[in-house]
């Protein structure tokens, strides 16, 4: 079964008085625990698929189902219980929250969503940061840290409420080349540690090669899919 699923998805946004088509009628699928890729210009679509597979946008037609949920039938509250629940996300910029340290920067979606004891949060946060390299800068603000280190917490923050799906929108464009790397390397260490799936929209090509599955957008439409031998 997959994990995602779409068939003939559109999105179509309303710019004045003109439809602008984002997405085009797109058939995929995604297979849990897989490190996949959408790629493609600026404009071809690939944030807008991301989006929607967050359901932080809702498809205009066609079909999307994410772990078995039909998304594109949820309103704006169970949306948000859903992504709260289930998907986990990686930004550029990080988005951390200034004033949290690094450990509540993680903590806080288990306060958010979660009704978890306060020892049991501790436990979750404190694995994660050990496993992301980061348990000895725990006490530190963002502000505090380096780029590659804001992103090893946000990796921890993307994974801390046990989601089977993490999905990262140009995740490596701010690090230089090493640090991207090692970003990139933590990601699949965790993917094979905890066999969750990660989603990538992406211009890099550390990523592109990295990915097992890469689909191609072009126009809002699915121009290729490249698939790597498939993670046993």
């Amino acid at each position: 079964m997959s994990l995602i699923h779409a068939e003939k998805l559109t999105k179509t946004y309303r710019a004045g008085d003109v439809d602008v088509p984002a997405v085009r009628g797109v058939d995929f699928a995604i297979e849990p625990a897989s490190f996949v890729a959408f790629v493609g210009p600026s404009g071809s679509g690939k944030s807008t698929l991301l989006n929607m597979i967050g359901c932080l946008d809702s498809p205009s037609g066609g079909r999307l189902s994410v772990l078995d949920t039909d998304v594109a039938t949820l309103d704006r509250h169970a949306s948000a219980e859903f992504r709260g629940r289930h998907i986990g996300f990686i930004f550029q910029d990080f988005n951390l929250i200034p004033v949290l340290t690094a450990y509540e920067n993680v903590e806080y979606p288990l306060i958010m969503v979660q009704n978890w004891t306060a020892a049991k949060r501790r436990e979750r946060v404190m694995n994660l940061l050990h496993a992301v390299g980061m348990s000895d800068q725990a006490d530190k603000r963002p502000d505090q840290l380096s780029g590659g280190q804001k992103q090893r917490v946000a990796v921890a923050r993307a994974l801390v409420a046990d989601s089977k799906l993490v999905l990262a929108d140009e995740p490596t464009a701010n690090l230089d080349h090493d640090t991207a790397r090692r970003i990139l390397e933590l990601m699949k260490k965790m993917r094979d540690e905890l066999k969750t799936t990660f989603v990538f929209s992406t211009h890099d090509p550390k990523i592109m090669r990295e990915a097992e599955v890469t689909f191609t957008l072009e126009d809002g439409r699915l121009a290729q899919n490249n698939s790597a031998a498939q993670h046993g």
